[in-house]
């Protein structure tokens, strides 16, 4: 796969940064970034070239020998000014080569690489470029053979969140991350290829690209739903909130009667062209009953965190919403009719009930179905009430509590038995045991009502995670720390966070993919569970509300995220173990701090000063909190009172 990536910046308005004024011209190119059209472009030493014996991609790479002094290089003026990072696919024999950027002659960045022979992404983050700078590109010879193919520029994140910790490893782990994630994300106007993924791509070409990052197989051009649906908060925390927008609409839009109100499944960097490995006509292409009804949660998430009235006022947004949760429902009800939507029980290509597409189970209905339809209701709700549709909010409400209902009482329920129910098949017939996603969705998604049945079903999933039944790709795995961190079980979720970060450097079960670490979903998801997992960070600008819990494990003395972008602004918050939280609001005006603590404290400390705690439910939890008004550029501290 050969990309020809060019970049410039489209930024959200709310988070000016030097990129912005590269939008606006020339982007930065890397002439022949794939080496598809042989040396052109770059500089070779004796002992370097082009050849075609190991590309990651195409059909061409470059390649140096082992031994000091030969070099594969690139000189490239500076059109604007900007922030960029720069990533390329290396395989090396040995260890010692370099990857590395000069700026007007002077080192910016460089990696030195270790010795693996398989390829694996290695990014050169946050050069700051001006107009008429020289930038040169250059990899270095090492103690073995080395291999580069497939570079790409994207823009630096445009938000730089800062983390700092008692356990350096959560500080390793979020910095790692967003480095990483950052180095996916692609530019508006850049031309590059599409339809690549398969062996034999059907109608590959070119396209300008518009703001989009890689959602899905890194040898695939297009991102997919349920890989974005998991990176959405992530890629917000580094301020791609245009990138968010974009293709959440590209889904939004393809959800037409003539499919059914599905989204496609996938769709090129181009975001309206959709991927021809995934889409083969209006009745046959891949669909998964969850990611309709995510989209509709997470169009919500992006609204709470930005407080982008466009989520509310552009029609293709809300007819999509309106569509899913009613009209999508209704074409998807027959086999077991019942509000639930349904899959056909006959493959991704015809629509399936579940994420868990390793399961040869006909199923009809599914937990983890079941769980995105109630999520994707109360969002609904939620987003009515903003836009002041006071009766769709209360109606959609009431389903989303009548679905919640029906699932405790009898979706989940076998009878005569204690056995929990988490999928139909087309028959009726219940199915108990661990379905992977259709299983760990349920308590992921607050579908099951908080108590002695959820806490044992928790146990449940992560022991059978642990077990021989684990997912074996590790994109399923980034899963469970948020279903576990939804639930307070803080050092359950801390565990799976390591455990997927610990993975980075293994082979992905995919041998086109490469590492682990190297999937796009591993670094957002680490990102956000980082600020929505242990810090508890759940923000609801529109509403200038920002609410913390701290979800810290017991080997996390004290953790502190800064520069959390909120709306037009940003917010500081660390949390003291489980007690003590200090907020700092710039924001740009007066926002409202929930600091939520566990339930039992009758008084907490606010500012210096002892003030009865508010009782507050949650999802069927109890908290102790405190409500308080911050000024712009306000700290204040809030504690449990000894």
């Amino acid at each position: 796969m050969k990309r020809v990536v060019l970049t410039s910046a489209l930024l959200a308005a709310a988070l000016v940064t030097p990129t912005e004024a590269a939008s606006a011209a020339a982007p930065l190119v890397i002439v022949n970034p794939g080496f598809e059209k042989g040396p052109e472009g770059w500089t070779f030493t004796a002992g370097s070239g082009v050849a075609t014996n190991n590309p990651h991609g195409g059909a061409r790479l470059i390649y140096l020998d082992s031994g000091p002094g030969k070099s594969v290089s690139q000189s490239i003026t500076v059109p604007a000014a900007g922030r960029y990072s720069i990533s390329a696919w290396i395989a090396t024999g040995g260890a010692g080569g370099t990857f590395s950027a000069k700026v007007n002659g002077a080192e910016a960045a460089s990696v030195t690489l270790p010795a693996r022979s398989i390829y694996s992404r290695y990014t050169l983050s946050r050069l700051n470029l001006n107009a008429g700078d020289t930038l040169e590109i250059a990899f270095g010879s090492g103690s073995g053979w080395v291999n580069a193919d497939d570079l790409m520029i994207s823009p630096a994140a445009p938000a730089d969140p800062q983390v700092s910790s008692g356990n350096p490893k959560v500080v390793a782990m979020f910095d790692w991350a967003k480095a990483k994630a950052a180095g996916w994300v692609h530019q508006d106007g850049v031309v590059g290829p599409i339809n690549i993924g398969a062996s034999n791509p059907v109608d590959p070409g070119e396209a300008p690209y518009t703001p989009t990052y890689w959602g899905g197989y890194a040898h695939r051009t297009a991102y997919y739903s349920r890989d974005f649906a998991h990176q959405l908060a992530g890629a917000h925390i580094l301020g791609f909130d245009a990138e968010n927008k974009n293709m959440l609409r590209s889904f939004a839009e393809s959800a037409t009667p003539e499919h059914k109100f599905y989204p496609v499944w996938a769709i090129n960097f181009d975001a309206k062209t959709w991927h021809t490995i995934d889409y083969k006509s209006p009745t046959n292409f891949v669909r998964e009953v969850p990611a309709t009804f995510e989209l509709v949660e997470k169009a919500n998430q992006a609204f709470r965190w930005t407080g982008d009235r466009a989520y509310l006022d552009d029609p293709v947004f809300w007819n999509y919403y309106r569509n899913a949760t009613t009209g999508f429902v209704e074409q998807h009800d027959g086999a077991k009719p019942n509000g639930v939507a349904e899959g056909t029980g006959r493959g991704i290509f015809q629509g399936v009930a579940s994420y868990n597409e390793v399961s040869r189970e006909p199923l009809a209905e599914a937990g983890d179905g079941i769980g995105a339809q109630y999520q994707a209701y109360r969002a609904l709700a939620d987003m009515a009430l903003d836009k002041l549709e006071v009766r769709l909010s209360m109606d959609t409400g009431a389903r989303a509590r009548d679905l919640k209902r029906y699932f405790n009482q009898t979706w989940s329920v076998k009878p005569g038995t204690d056995e929990f129910v988490r999928a139909y098949t087309i028959d009726g017939a219940p199915l108990t045991g661990f379905g992977k996603e259709n299983s760990w969705f349920m308590p992921m998604k607050g579908i099951i009502d908080a108590g002695p049945r959820n806490d044992a079903y928790l146990d449940f999933v992560d022991t059978q995670a642990s077990g021989p039944d684990r997912p074996s790709n590790i994109e399923a795995i980034t899963y469970l720390p948020d279903t576990f961190f939804r639930h307070n079980r803080n050092d359950t979720a801390w565990k799976w966070m390591q455990h997927v970060y610990d993975q980075r450097d293994t082979r992905h079960v995919s041998n086109r993919q490469g590492l682990n670490g190297d999937y796009p979903e591993v670094p957002f998801t680490l990102v956000s569970q980082t600020v929505e997992g242990l810090m508890g960070v759940q923000p609801d600008a529109p509403r200038r509300t920002v609410a913390t819990q701290s979800r810290l494990p017991g080997d996390i003395p004290w953790l502190r995220v800064d520069v959390v972008p909120v709306g037009g602004g940003t917010v500081d918050v660390r949390h003291d173990g489980q007690t003590s939280t200090t907020f700092t609001n710039r924001t740009g005006g007066l926002t409202f701090w929930e600091a939520r603590f566990p339930a039992g404290h009758r008084k907490l400390t606010v500012a210096g000063h002892r003030v009865p705690g508010i009782q507050k439910t949650i999802d069927g939890v109890r908290y102790t909190v405190a409500v308080l008004p911050v000024r712009n550029g306000q700290t204040v501290t809030a504690s449990v009172a000894s």
